[in-house]
């Protein structure tokens, strides 16, 4: 992210939070006070994204999902994580013992 969109994200977070309108002027005006320089461009993108968006419903959404590979809790469906780890790794055995099948494998019999 540049530090441009950094400046106005913040900006907006801001005004979101003073419960100030985000305008252009207001984004401008927040972001030429930290003292950054910013395209007038990055204002107006980010008056017309901001402008109508519920803040509040973005940042609490945010990371609301459930981790993924996230470990089974204990309980009932302990033993059937613990089953099935148990199976991956014979697997996992089994196919080492039987090797890539490749071209090069040493015990080929031509």
């Amino acid at each position: 992210m540049s530090t441009a969109e950094l400046a106005c994200t913040y900006a907006a977070l801001i005004l979101h939070d003073a419960e100030q309108e985000i305008t252009s002027e207001n984004l401008k005006s927040l972001v030429s006070a930290a003292g950054c320089e910013v395209s007038d461009i990055w204002y107006n993108v980010f008056a017309k994204a901001m402008g109508g968006a519920d803040i509040e419903k973005i940042c609490t959404s945010m990371g609301s999902g459930a981790p993924a590979g996230a470990a089974p809790a204990a309980g009932g469906d302990a033993p059937a994580a613990a089953a099935a780890a148990v199976e991956e790794e014979e697997e996992e055995e089994e196919e080492e013992e039987m090797g890539d099948g490749g071209l090069f494998d040493d015990d080929d019999d031509w």
